[in-house]
């Protein structure tokens, strides 16, 4: 099994260290992360200026551009091999409910599922630094082996969130659905010093709907949630309702 392992949170980060530990354990893996942190980049290509990659260890790359540069230039120019999996992860913090939609993690995972790749994004549902990396990472390697025995639905990559806990602690893995966030958007709006306007995005406490079998709900009672999500962002059960409409 030949795994391609990718973040958001930068090549130096914890969470993709402990990946890297436990799923060599399992695989023969390279690495291709951005050389900074890209946290809530989304699906964000670079295609203004060129990338830049660095060799910083065997088998690991940096690169200075986003997760979904990671997985292009690792699949068609870093790598002697076509990878049989691509895991995101181990994301600092949560990747639950619509906050897929920002995140640099669960978007690598959806640009290897373009290529025809199956793939896995990983989070570990802390609000620190993170404690337990490591249990995380060790499940990541065990549902690595699961996917590549048994493969994945077309058009379909896996979003895990794990909870911040000892192994021994943590309860099995749900399937889950996507949950849905309440949050208030407020921006901070301040003046700096030199008496200049400024904004900071995203500093409002985030709260979760408890919607019953969701991804919020399995980590909130301290399971390992494991999201199937796809490309087709159509909503199917709207299509009859809309062509009903006169549309000139």
């Amino acid at each position: 099994m030949k795994i391609l392992l990718t973040n958001d949170d930068g090549v130096h980060a914890a969470g993709l260290a402990a990946l890297i530990r436990r799923v060599s354990e399992v695989a023969q893996v390279v690495t291709v992360a951005p050389d900074r942190e890209q946290s809530a980049v989304s699906h964000a290509l670079t295609l203004h200026h060129p990338l830049r990659a660095a060799r910083i260890a065997d088998n690991v790359f940096s690169v200075e551009g986003t997760p979904t540069d990671c997985v292009n230039l690792g699949i068609h120019s870093l790598l002697s091999f076509r990878p049989d999996l691509v895991i995101s992860g181990i994301n600092r913090g949560a990747n639950l409910c619509d906050d897929v939609t920002y995140s640099g993690t669960v978007a690598a995972a959806m640009e290897a599922t373009l290529m025809g790749i199956p793939a896995i994004a990983v989070s570990l549902a802390t609000r620190n630094a993170g404690e337990h990396y490591d249990a995380a990472a060790l499940f990541a390697a065990r549902l690595a082996v699961t996917v590549f025995e048994k493969g994945l639905p077309p058009d379909t990559f896996l979003n895990v969130n794990v909870p911040d806990l000892p192994q021994d602690k943590l309860l099995p893995p749900i399937i889950t659905c996507q949950g849905k966030r309440s949050y208030e958007g407020t921006i901070v709006d301040n003046v700096d010093p030199r008496g200049r306007s400024y904004y900071w995005i995203g500093t409002a406490d985030q709260s979760f709907k408890e919607v019953p079998g969701s991804d919020y709900d399995a980590v909130a009672h301290g399971h390992i949630s494991i999201t199937p999500l796809h490309i087709d962002l159509t909503n199917h059960a709207s299509i009859a309702l809309l062509k009903g409409w006169e549309l000139r």
